[in-house]
């Protein structure tokens, strides 16, 4: 059995040298290296922002989406999205364990998992898609995956349906940077709280601010802000355009007396959204741009055209303990776990 990097590189085509993620073509064939693990996959769950795009790229239509989907893997070996340049995360039973693991790992052959690395460095083949379920991000494949030595995964729990764990675990990184970044007493923005990422955040961030603080929800309409208010996540909730700064900015500024907010998470799927964040947050506040439509050059160059002196932060998806960070808001909050049963079990 041939041996491979901890990282995968061993998989990369092209270009040489590079890392599978940023790779532009890497190798999905099956036949297993000493340290990979072969997952019999069963769902994809695309991330928001590339689903979106896909979506609107197909007008809506399910074969369309199929193709592009088909396509995007078979270019690249990977589900990455070459718009976005993000991916997922799947679902899958373990089919088989490199030699090279044994005592590395926890799993056997048969548990069934969540991988929590990006489909964006994933080997991987579809065979068939199954169903494509559109509104929750969602698509149920025929077909097999690797997950290398260095990547990360979770068994899944008994107690909570498959697709809500999967759906709630694609995000896990939000809610436990969330956790890591908010303290007592602070003022915290979430803009797309009304979303799937968003209203961990703001669950997460009204439990760390406490009750001397504020945590503002900001969704698109005051129907998206709903079912956010139904799990009382939040202190303040408003209805505004993330596209447009200086609304968002006034807005922001008229429920905090004029301070503005000291964190900024900003969980939102479309772009051009940078610059509502910056002028959203205190001019030494912190942002952190979980969303994978940011733009990096926006974000950078739009905080100095204004004279902001703010910290920005490149949401990770992954940070210690995430997925029982996560997983455990589910279970503690039966508001919150009704709403997403609805949405995505």
């Amino acid at each position: 059995m041939k041996k491979g990097c901890p990282f995968g590189t061993h998989r990369v085509i092209a270009p040489a040298g590079a890392l599978p993620q940023p790779a532009k073509k890497i190798d999905n064939t099956m036949e297993i290296y000493d340290n990979e693990i072969l997952i019999d996959v069963q769902t994809l769950n695309i991330d928001s922002a590339s689903f979106t795009q896909i979506k609107e790229q197909a007008g809506g239509d399910v074969e369309k989406i199929k193709e592009i989907m088909m396509g995007i893997v078979a270019e690249r070996g990977k589900h990455q999205n070459p718009v976005t340049g993000s991916g997922g995360m799947l679902i899958g039973t373990v089919e088989k364990i490199g030699p090279a693991l044994e005592g590395k790992t926890d799993l056997k052959v048969g548990d069934k998992i969540a991988t929590l690395v990006s489909l964006s460095l994933t080997p991987l083949r579809i065979d068939e898609i199954v169903e494509v379920r559109k509104n929750i991000d969602q698509v149920d494949i025929k077909g097999k995956a690797i997950l290398f030595e260095s990547g990360i995964y979770a068994v899944l729990p008994d107690d909570l349906p498959e697709n809500l764990a999967l759906s709630v675990l694609d995000v896990a990184g939000a809610p436990a940077q969330t956790a890591k970044l908010v303290k007592p007493g602070d003022t915290v923005l979430v803009i797309g709280g009304a979303g799937k990422s968003g209203m961990l955040c703001c669950y997460e961030a009204k439990r760390r601010a406490g009750v001397t603080g504020k945590v503002i929800c900001l969704g698109s309409s005051e129907k998206s802000l709903e079912r956010a208010k139904q799990a009382n996540i939040a202190d303040v909730y408003i209805a505004a355009d993330a596209t447009k700064p200086v609304e968002v900015m006034e807005k922001v500024s008229a429920v905090t007396g004029g301070k503005m907010a000291d964190i900024t998470i900003n969980c939102v799927n479309v772009p051009d959204t940078e610059m509502s964040s910056i002028l959203a947050t205190k001019k030494e506040g912190l942002i952190y741009f979980f969303s994978m439509a940011t733009s990096f050059t926006k974000a950078a160059l739009g905080a100095e055209g204004v004279g902001s002196d703010v910290t920005m932060i490149v949401g990770n998806g992954y940070t210690k303990g995430h997925a029982q960070i996560t997983l455990q808001i589910m279970r503690e909050s039966k508001e919150l776990r009704k709403i997403y049963e609805e949405l995505y079990a």
